[in-house]
């Protein structure tokens, strides 16, 4: 479940950890980090673009109360959430990477999912669709 890992640190360092890391990913496009890390950023990655896609002034509001960077929340409202307005979730994607030199934590790479991989799953889901339709009719 979302929003219940405390990843070793007080509640107030958590949540300003997770905000700068939401920012830095709507930002950039991808981050490198811990895989429990990248788990808690994707879910709350999702929470904002899906904010981004009702684009109304409460939603914008409330996008500015957590994104630290009001350029970042422009961007997000201009381009990224009308990006993702046929998809219904399932915005950003992680790979794990295998554990960390150091201390052996366990590595991963959380990005935005690109538009064109997004358009092609639906052609491939209409494509699977297409031959059972046939099949259907005969």
């Amino acid at each position: 479940m979302p929003g219940t890992r405390k990843l070793g640190r007080p509640t107030a360092h958590r949540n300003a950890m997770l905000r700068g890391m939401v920012t830095y990913l709507l930002e950039n496009g991808k981050i490198e980090t811990t895989l429990t890390r990248a788990k808690e950023v994707s879910a709350l990655t999702e929470k904002m673009i899906t904010l981004g896609k009702k684009n109304t002034l409460a939603s914008r509001r409330q996008a500015l109360a957590f994104i630290t960077k009001k350029t970042v929340v422009k961007k997000l409202f201009d381009t990224i959430a009308p990006e993702y307005a046929e998809k219904n979730g399932g915005y950003v994607q992680i790979y794990k990477l295998g554990p960390r030199r150091g201390d052996g934590a366990e590595m991963a790479l959380i990005r935005l999912v690109a538009v064109e991989t997004a358009v092609e799953e639906k052609k491939a889901e209409t494509k699977a669709e297409a031959p059972a339709e046939e099949k259907a009719e005969a």
